[in-house]
């Protein structure tokens, strides 16, 4: 049983060590950030680029950001020795 509350508690402090975490993606001007915990926290728009270039970018850019950092997590977790 206490085997049990230590992996949480090793799940929990990984969880949080991955929310930690940026992902940066840039390209064609725009520049989108993700966090490990699959939350956009920035993006930049190049002045240059017209109103559908700049949308079509910024969804490019985020669904890498966020594969970015899931596949990290997955890394992350695929490490960790849970035995469940």
């Amino acid at each position: 049983m206490f085997d049990k509350f230590k992996q949480l508690a090793q799940l929990k402090s990984l969880q949080n060590e991955i929310a930690k975490e940026r992902f940066v993606v840039e390209e064609g001007g725009v520049r989108v950030v993700v966090s490990g915990a699959m939350m956009v926290e920035d993006v930049s728009l190049g002045s240059d680029l017209d109103a559908v270039k700049q949308a079509d970018l910024v969804k490019k850019c985020t669904n890498s950001a966020l594969k970015k950092a899931q596949f990290a997590a997955a890394q992350k977790m695929a490490g960790m020795n849970l035995g469940l």
